[in-house]
């Protein structure tokens, strides 16, 4: 199978950057990074990418005078590159996603959504307010982007749970460890048209041959198949894909019919 290609966006380090291009080394993440954009042109991310060899870009919110301008000229960069899959990487500004790439646009964020998202909801703050709040397990969320912050459908969850002796240091490391898996997979299972969008959820489909919910050539799978359960995580971060009947969408998403109506 061919590398999927990746336009990664990014606002800061570049660790997910940087946990991308470790994977594509490794050789346990096919895929090729076509483009690189930062909102700061301080970004150590951007020096990440250029060490790589990497195209870059800056493209700052304060040149344009409103989001949907701001998102075109990203998406005229992303389209150029020939990206199949956009991947936000610490990228903290709303980008109006265009109907081309709906469902074509991933973020990661360190806790379980629903719960500490939002706006203002990114980094330490988020670590901060989990340990606050009292709770017990914490993790990393990857999800399909919408024009909300951290609001559109979930693909991967993996859940940590919370020492009493965490400081917000200690649980953001340990989160991001799941990240560095948790993205991957979801990458992955884009790339291998295994993801299922309905509505707000995302159903993870069998590899390709497996009896259950059998998925044509083109990536279709067999309406005839009884949808088999959702995808679940357990505490451990351990996911357990199952299939569902549909018809294959653009560039690796499934999207089907459904009464419930689409968040995005």
């Amino acid at each position: 199978m061919n590398p999927i290609r990746l336009a990664v966006l990014l606002s800061g380090n570049g660790t997910t950057l940087q946990n991308f291009l470790d994977q594509i080394a490794d050789g346990a993440l096919n895929a090729r990074i076509v483009q690189v954009i930062s909102s700061r042109a301080d970004a150590f991310g951007l020096e990440r990418a250029r060490r790589a060899g990497l195209p870059t870009a800056v493209v700052a919110r304060a040149e344009f005078d409103s989001p949907q301008q701001f998102s075109e000229r990203n998406f005229d960069l992303i389209r150029k590159s020939g990206a199949d899959l956009v991947c936000l990487a610490g990228y903290l500004h709303l980008l109006p996603i265009p109907e081309d790439f709906r469902h074509r646009v991933m973020n990661i964020h360190p806790a379980l959504l629903p719960a500490f998202g939002g706006r203002g909801m990114y980094g330490r703050r988020v670590h901060e307010a989990v340990l606050h709040y009292g709770a017990k397990v914490s993790g990393c969320t990857v999800h399909f982007a919408d024009d909300e912050y951290d609001h559109g459908p979930i693909i991967v969850q993996r859940a940590i749970a919370i020492h009493e002796e965490d400081t917000p240091e200690t649980l953001a490391f340990r989160v991001f460890e799941q990240e560095c898996q948790a993205y991957p997979e979801a990458i992955r299972l884009f790339a291998e048209q295994r993801l299922q969008v309905e509505g707000r959820r995302v159903r993870i489909l069998p590899p390709r041959g497996q009896a259950n919910g059998s998925i044509g050539p083109a990536g279709a799978t067999d309406p005839a198949r009884a949808a088999g359960p959702s995808n679940a995580t357990d505490p451990a971060g351990a996911t357990n894909p199952t299939g569902a009947a549909g018809s294959t969408g653009p560039k690796g998403a499934v999207a089907t019919s459904s009464t419930e109506s689409s968040s995005d």
